[in-house]
């Protein structure tokens, strides 16, 4: 095909293409308002020591394991006693996410919650328990070989789900998508047929000499 065909499919049928992005930008767009909004918040622990290469090494080398301690049904039964929540542990532990920076020495814990914050109240708690398990467990040692559980900033948190704007556009790509595919077929139907003098010469190849006027 010549770029003098594609022309000629694009202004034919290029309205599929639209209606069809269209469509399914408005379908994409309804569906992401209709579901209930989910927000993140995350509370970020970082895991201090002595300033020496061994004693840092020592804390890299615990902090998995305090990522471990607090990814527990007892802290999550702790946050749920001191806020006052009506779930079991282990609802709380599925809207919960707690993963360790080794290279940065932190450990960042995300809560999932439809009430944005409640969520922070709920990252703030969990996380505030490793703080005092650590001033607890460095009280009986030397101050020289504390590692400590600091709290970077309060909180934060936002919109997690749905992202009505990625899901609007990536409805409308994928309805273009969907109408190329439509007129490709449809050209593909009606490959065959003959309609004009271009045709006749694309498919036989030969040139076309005269033509009988329509009626």
């Amino acid at each position: 095909m010549e770029l003098s065909d594609y022309l000629r499919i694009l202004r034919q049928r290029g309205w599929l293409i639209v209606l069809l992005a269209v469509l399914t930008a408005g379908a994409a767009f309804g569906f992401s308002k209709m579901q209930t909004p989910v927000y993140k918040a995350s509370a970020r622990l970082l895991i201090t020591s002595r300033p020496d290469f061994g004693q840092t090494q020592a804390a890299r080398a615990e902090l998995r394991n305090y990522a471990a301690w607090l990814d527990s049904s007892l802290r999550a039964q702790k946050v749920i006693e001191e806020l006052q929540l009506d779930m079991m542990p282990e609802q709380l532990m599925g809207d919960v996410t707690i993963a360790a920076a080794t290279s940065e020495s932190i450990i960042q814990l995300d809560v999932e919650n439809t009430d944005l914050e409640l969520a922070k109240e709920i990252a703030r708690v969990w996380a505030q328990q490793l703080i005092v398990w650590r001033n607890e467990e460095n009280a009986g040692l030397q101050k020289a070989d504390w590692i400590e559980a600091v709290m970077i900033d309060v909180p934060t948190g936002g919109l997690d789900s749905p992202q009505t704007k990625i899901n609007t556009a990536a409805g409308a790509v994928f309805g273009a998508l969907l109408g190329v595919l439509v007129i490709f077929v449809l050209e593909w139907i009606e490959s065959g047929v003959v309609r004009r003098s271009e045709d006749v010469e694309r498919y036989l190849d030969i040139p076309v000499i005269g033509t009988i006027p329509g009626h």
